[in-house]
Protein backbone atom coordinates (compact mmCIF):
# COMPACT_ATOMS: atom_id res chain seq x y z
CA UNK A 1 0.00 0.00 0.00
CA UNK A 2 2.80 2.39 0.93
CA UNK A 3 4.58 1.54 -2.33
CA UNK A 4 1.40 2.23 -4.32
CA UNK A 5 0.91 5.56 -2.58
CA UNK A 6 4.53 6.46 -3.22
CA UNK A 7 4.24 5.67 -6.92
CA UNK A 8 0.97 7.55 -7.32
CA UNK A 9 1.53 10.48 -4.99
CA UNK A 10 1.67 12.97 -7.85
CA UNK A 11 -1.66 11.67 -9.16
CA UNK A 12 -3.18 11.78 -5.68
CA UNK A 13 -1.93 15.33 -5.21
CA UNK A 14 -3.47 16.46 -8.50
CA UNK A 15 -6.72 14.63 -7.74
CA UNK A 16 -6.92 16.26 -4.30
CA UNK A 17 -6.38 19.69 -5.81
CA UNK A 18 -9.09 19.05 -8.40
CA UNK A 19 -11.55 17.88 -5.74
CA UNK A 20 -10.86 20.99 -3.67
CA UNK A 21 -11.28 23.27 -6.69
CA UNK A 22 -14.48 21.60 -7.89
CA UNK A 23 -15.89 21.43 -4.37
CA UNK A 24 -15.05 25.07 -3.76
CA UNK A 25 -16.63 26.09 -7.05
CA UNK A 26 -19.77 24.12 -6.22
CA UNK A 27 -20.09 25.68 -2.77
CA UNK A 28 -19.46 29.11 -4.29
CA UNK A 29 -22.15 28.57 -6.92
CA UNK A 30 -24.66 27.43 -4.29
CA UNK A 31 -23.86 30.47 -2.16
CA UNK A 32 -24.30 32.76 -5.16
CA UNK A 33 -27.69 31.33 -6.09
CA UNK A 34 -28.75 31.38 -2.45
CA UNK A 35 -28.09 35.11 -2.44
CA UNK A 36 -29.95 35.62 -5.72
CA UNK A 37 -33.00 33.64 -4.63
CA UNK A 38 -33.20 34.12 -0.86
CA UNK A 39 -31.71 37.51 0.06
CA UNK A 40 -34.25 40.36 -0.17
CA UNK A 41 -33.21 42.93 -2.78
CA UNK A 42 -34.42 44.48 -6.00
CA UNK A 43 -34.36 41.68 -8.57
CA UNK A 44 -33.57 42.46 -12.21
CA UNK A 45 -35.83 39.64 -13.39
CA UNK A 46 -38.93 41.16 -11.73
CA UNK A 47 -40.94 43.90 -13.41
CA UNK A 48 -41.57 47.08 -11.41
CA UNK A 49 -44.14 48.51 -13.84
CA UNK A 50 -47.47 49.53 -12.34
CA UNK A 51 -50.76 49.78 -14.20
CA UNK A 52 -52.99 52.81 -13.79
CA UNK A 53 -55.40 50.61 -11.84
CA UNK A 54 -52.68 49.52 -9.44
CA UNK A 55 -51.46 53.08 -8.90
CA UNK A 56 -55.02 54.16 -8.18
CA UNK A 57 -55.50 51.29 -5.73
CA UNK A 58 -52.26 52.09 -3.89
CA UNK A 59 -53.39 55.71 -3.51
CA UNK A 60 -56.78 54.49 -2.26
CA UNK A 61 -55.09 52.18 0.25
CA UNK A 62 -53.08 55.05 1.71
CA UNK A 63 -56.25 57.11 2.20
CA UNK A 64 -58.81 54.52 3.34
CA UNK A 65 -59.22 54.18 7.14
CA UNK A 66 -56.80 51.52 8.35
CA UNK A 67 -54.54 50.54 11.21
CA UNK A 68 -51.18 48.79 11.37
CA UNK A 69 -50.89 45.62 13.43
CA UNK A 70 -47.65 44.19 14.76
CA UNK A 71 -46.50 40.67 15.54
CA UNK A 72 -43.14 38.96 15.97
CA UNK A 73 -41.85 36.38 13.51
CA UNK A 74 -42.09 32.75 14.64
CA UNK A 75 -38.62 31.61 15.69
CA UNK A 76 -37.28 35.18 15.37
CA UNK A 77 -38.73 37.14 18.29
CA UNK A 78 -36.54 40.16 17.53
CA UNK A 79 -38.12 40.56 14.09
CA UNK A 80 -41.20 42.77 14.00
CA UNK A 81 -43.79 41.97 11.36
CA UNK A 82 -46.36 44.52 10.23
CA UNK A 83 -49.80 44.09 8.67
CA UNK A 84 -52.31 46.60 7.33
CA UNK A 85 -55.85 46.13 8.59
CA UNK A 86 -58.62 47.75 6.58
CA UNK A 87 -62.00 47.37 8.33
CA UNK A 88 -65.14 47.06 6.27
CA UNK A 89 -67.23 50.19 5.83
CA UNK A 90 -70.06 48.37 7.61
CA UNK A 91 -69.22 46.24 10.65
CA UNK A 92 -68.84 42.56 9.83
CA UNK A 93 -67.35 39.39 11.28
CA UNK A 94 -65.95 38.39 7.88
CA UNK A 95 -62.27 38.98 7.16
CA UNK A 96 -60.02 38.14 4.21
CA UNK A 97 -56.31 37.71 4.96
CA UNK A 98 -54.26 38.38 1.82
CA UNK A 99 -50.73 37.11 1.14
CA UNK A 100 -48.44 38.93 -1.29
CA UNK A 101 -45.86 37.63 -3.74
CA UNK A 102 -42.07 37.40 -3.96
CA UNK A 103 -40.36 40.75 -3.30
CA UNK A 104 -43.77 42.41 -3.01
CA UNK A 105 -45.48 44.14 -0.09
CA UNK A 106 -49.04 44.76 1.07
CA UNK A 107 -49.13 47.69 -1.38
CA UNK A 108 -48.86 45.28 -4.31
CA UNK A 109 -52.09 43.70 -3.07
CA UNK A 110 -53.94 47.04 -3.10
CA UNK A 111 -56.25 46.12 -5.99
CA UNK A 112 -57.30 42.92 -4.25
CA UNK A 113 -57.70 44.69 -0.91
CA UNK A 114 -59.99 47.23 -2.56
CA UNK A 115 -61.91 44.41 -4.28
CA UNK A 116 -62.60 42.72 -0.94
CA UNK A 117 -63.33 46.01 0.82
CA UNK A 118 -65.88 46.89 -1.86
CA UNK A 119 -67.46 43.46 -1.29
CA UNK A 120 -67.95 44.26 2.41
CA UNK A 121 -65.05 42.41 4.04
CA UNK A 122 -62.46 43.40 6.59
CA UNK A 123 -59.01 42.85 5.08
CA UNK A 124 -55.68 42.07 6.75
CA UNK A 125 -52.61 42.43 4.51
CA UNK A 126 -49.27 41.50 6.12
CA UNK A 127 -45.78 42.30 4.90
CA UNK A 128 -43.94 38.97 5.04
CA UNK A 129 -40.62 38.60 6.84
CA UNK A 130 -37.90 40.27 4.77
CA UNK A 131 -40.45 42.25 2.75
CA UNK A 132 -41.72 45.81 2.94
CA UNK A 133 -41.71 47.28 6.43
CA UNK A 134 -41.33 43.92 8.20
CA UNK A 135 -37.99 42.81 9.59
CA UNK A 136 -36.07 39.87 8.19
CA UNK A 137 -32.93 38.91 6.31
CA UNK A 138 -34.27 36.20 4.01
CA UNK A 139 -37.25 35.26 1.85
CA UNK A 140 -39.50 32.67 3.46
CA UNK A 141 -41.10 31.55 0.16
CA UNK A 142 -44.33 31.09 2.09
CA UNK A 143 -42.88 28.19 4.05
CA UNK A 144 -41.45 30.16 6.96
CA UNK A 145 -44.25 32.69 6.49
CA UNK A 146 -47.04 30.15 6.98
CA UNK A 147 -46.21 30.08 10.69
CA UNK A 148 -46.39 33.87 10.86
CA UNK A 149 -49.72 33.88 9.03
CA UNK A 150 -51.17 31.47 11.55
CA UNK A 151 -50.29 34.06 14.20
CA UNK A 152 -52.08 36.70 12.15
CA UNK A 153 -55.14 34.45 11.88
CA UNK A 154 -55.23 34.01 15.64
CA UNK A 155 -54.89 37.78 16.00
CA UNK A 156 -57.94 38.30 13.79
CA UNK A 157 -59.94 35.99 16.04
CA UNK A 158 -58.76 37.79 19.18
CA UNK A 159 -59.64 41.20 17.77
CA UNK A 160 -62.87 40.38 15.92
CA UNK A 161 -64.15 37.59 18.15
CA UNK A 162 -64.86 33.88 18.10
CA UNK A 163 -67.72 34.48 15.66
CA UNK A 164 -65.20 35.49 12.98
CA UNK A 165 -65.37 34.01 9.49
CA UNK A 166 -62.00 34.11 7.73
CA UNK A 167 -60.94 33.53 4.15
CA UNK A 168 -57.38 33.16 2.87
CA UNK A 169 -56.26 34.74 -0.39
CA UNK A 170 -52.80 34.72 -1.95
CA UNK A 171 -51.07 35.51 -5.24
CA UNK A 172 -47.87 33.84 -6.51
CA UNK A 173 -45.69 33.22 -3.43
CA UNK A 174 -48.78 34.26 -1.48
CA UNK A 175 -50.70 31.54 -3.28
CA UNK A 176 -48.12 29.02 -2.09
CA UNK A 177 -48.37 30.50 1.41
CA UNK A 178 -52.10 29.90 1.70
CA UNK A 179 -51.73 26.39 0.25
CA UNK A 180 -49.07 25.60 2.86
CA UNK A 181 -51.49 26.88 5.49
CA UNK A 182 -54.18 24.55 4.17
CA UNK A 183 -52.29 21.57 5.56
CA UNK A 184 -51.90 23.04 9.04
CA UNK A 185 -54.03 23.07 12.17
CA UNK A 186 -55.74 26.43 11.68
CA UNK A 187 -58.29 28.34 13.76
CA UNK A 188 -61.76 26.90 13.21
CA UNK A 189 -62.85 30.30 11.92
CA UNK A 190 -60.90 29.79 8.66
CA UNK A 191 -63.44 28.54 6.12
CA UNK A 192 -62.13 28.96 2.56
CA UNK A 193 -59.04 29.59 0.42
CA UNK A 194 -58.41 31.28 -2.92
CA UNK A 195 -54.95 30.81 -4.39
CA UNK A 196 -53.78 32.53 -7.57
CA UNK A 197 -50.71 31.22 -9.46
CA UNK A 198 -48.95 29.56 -6.52
CA UNK A 199 -46.19 26.99 -7.11
CA UNK A 200 -46.17 23.32 -6.15
CA UNK A 201 -42.97 23.49 -4.08
CA UNK A 202 -39.94 25.69 -3.50
CA UNK A 203 -37.74 23.00 -5.05
CA UNK A 204 -39.89 22.80 -8.19
CA UNK A 205 -40.12 26.57 -8.63
CA UNK A 206 -36.41 27.22 -8.16
CA UNK A 207 -35.62 24.27 -10.46
CA UNK A 208 -37.91 25.77 -13.09
CA UNK A 209 -36.27 29.19 -12.76
CA UNK A 210 -32.78 27.68 -12.94
CA UNK A 211 -33.70 26.17 -16.29
CA UNK A 212 -35.68 29.17 -17.52
CA UNK A 213 -33.22 31.93 -16.59
CA UNK A 214 -29.85 30.15 -16.58
CA UNK A 215 -30.43 27.03 -18.70
CA UNK A 216 -29.20 24.91 -15.79
CA UNK A 217 -30.43 21.47 -14.70
CA UNK A 218 -31.91 20.92 -11.26
CA UNK A 219 -29.08 18.70 -10.09
CA UNK A 220 -26.71 19.38 -8.43
CA UNK A 221 -27.31 23.13 -8.09
CA UNK A 222 -30.83 23.29 -6.62
CA UNK A 223 -30.32 20.71 -3.83
CA UNK A 224 -27.09 22.49 -2.92
CA UNK A 225 -28.77 25.90 -2.93
CA UNK A 226 -31.58 24.66 -0.69
CA UNK A 227 -28.99 23.13 1.65
CA UNK A 228 -27.15 26.46 1.71
CA UNK A 229 -30.42 28.21 2.50
CA UNK A 230 -31.05 25.75 5.33
CA UNK A 231 -27.59 26.43 6.77
CA UNK A 232 -28.12 30.20 6.64
CA UNK A 233 -31.74 30.36 7.83
CA UNK A 234 -32.42 27.08 9.67
CA UNK A 235 -35.50 26.74 7.43
CA UNK A 236 -35.93 23.42 5.61
CA UNK A 237 -37.06 24.70 2.22
CA UNK A 238 -36.76 21.22 0.72
CA UNK A 239 -39.84 20.31 2.79
CA UNK A 240 -41.88 23.20 1.37
CA UNK A 241 -44.40 21.30 -0.73
CA UNK A 242 -47.89 22.60 -1.47
CA UNK A 243 -49.01 19.29 -2.96
CA UNK A 244 -48.25 17.52 0.32
CA UNK A 245 -50.06 20.23 2.29
CA UNK A 246 -53.09 20.04 0.02
CA UNK A 247 -53.34 16.30 0.59
CA UNK A 248 -54.37 17.28 4.14
CA UNK A 249 -56.66 20.12 3.08
CA UNK A 250 -60.40 19.79 3.62
CA UNK A 251 -61.29 23.47 3.13
CA UNK A 252 -63.09 24.71 0.01
CA UNK A 253 -60.34 25.98 -2.29
CA UNK A 254 -60.46 27.98 -5.52
CA UNK A 255 -57.40 27.56 -7.76
CA UNK A 256 -56.68 30.31 -10.32
CA UNK A 257 -53.81 30.40 -12.82
CA UNK A 258 -52.99 32.27 -16.01
CA UNK A 259 -52.98 30.07 -19.11
CA UNK A 260 -49.82 31.83 -20.33
CA UNK A 261 -47.90 31.91 -17.05
CA UNK A 262 -44.17 31.55 -17.79
CA UNK A 263 -42.94 32.35 -14.27
CA UNK A 264 -44.89 29.73 -12.33
CA UNK A 265 -45.79 27.27 -15.11
CA UNK A 266 -49.49 26.61 -15.57
CA UNK A 267 -48.91 22.86 -15.22
CA UNK A 268 -48.38 23.42 -11.49
CA UNK A 269 -51.98 24.45 -10.84
CA UNK A 270 -53.23 21.12 -12.13
CA UNK A 271 -50.98 19.27 -9.67
CA UNK A 272 -52.16 21.48 -6.82
CA UNK A 273 -55.81 21.13 -7.79
CA UNK A 274 -55.57 17.35 -8.03
CA UNK A 275 -53.99 17.14 -4.57
CA UNK A 276 -56.64 19.10 -2.65
CA UNK A 277 -59.10 16.94 -0.70
CA UNK A 278 -61.84 19.47 0.02
CA UNK A 279 -64.45 21.06 -2.28
CA UNK A 280 -62.58 22.77 -5.09
CA UNK A 281 -62.81 24.89 -8.21
CA UNK A 282 -60.29 25.55 -10.99
CA UNK A 283 -60.09 28.51 -13.36
CA UNK A 284 -57.29 28.62 -15.93
CA UNK A 285 -57.54 32.20 -17.17
CA UNK A 286 -57.24 32.67 -20.95
CA UNK A 287 -54.47 34.99 -22.13
CA UNK A 288 -53.14 35.74 -18.65
CA UNK A 289 -49.47 35.59 -17.75
CA UNK A 290 -48.10 35.40 -14.23
CA UNK A 291 -50.30 37.24 -11.70
CA UNK A 292 -52.17 38.89 -14.59
CA UNK A 293 -55.55 37.21 -14.18
CA UNK A 294 -57.12 40.09 -12.25
CA UNK A 295 -55.76 42.70 -14.64
CA UNK A 296 -56.79 40.80 -17.78
CA UNK A 297 -60.30 39.89 -16.63
CA UNK A 298 -61.05 42.25 -13.75
CA UNK A 299 -64.84 42.02 -13.76
CA UNK A 300 -64.94 38.24 -14.17
CA UNK A 301 -62.19 37.75 -11.59
CA UNK A 302 -64.01 39.92 -9.08
CA UNK A 303 -67.29 38.12 -9.72
CA UNK A 304 -65.83 34.63 -9.34
CA UNK A 305 -63.69 35.29 -6.28
CA UNK A 306 -66.29 37.26 -4.32
CA UNK A 307 -68.98 34.70 -5.21
CA UNK A 308 -66.74 31.91 -3.90
CA UNK A 309 -66.11 33.65 -0.59
CA UNK A 310 -69.77 34.68 -0.27
CA UNK A 311 -70.71 31.01 -0.53
CA UNK A 312 -68.24 29.73 2.06
CA UNK A 313 -67.92 32.55 4.62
Amino acid sequence: MKLWLHKHRAFIRVLTILVVIIGGAYVGACEYFYRVAFIPSQKSFLSTKQSASKKSAIKWLAEVPHSVWHETAVGKPSWQLNAWYVPAAKQTSKTIVVAHGYMNTHKDMAEYIRMFHDAGYNVLAPDDRGHGSSDGTYVGYGWADRLDYRKWLRRVVRVNGQQSDIGLFGVSMGGATVMYLSGMNLPKQVHAIVEDCGYTSVDAEISYQAGSMYNLPRWPLVPGTLTMAHLHTRIDYAAANAVSALHRNQLPTFFIHGAKDKFVPTTMVHQNYAASRGPKQLWVVPGAGHAQSYGKHTAEYTKRVTKFFAKHL
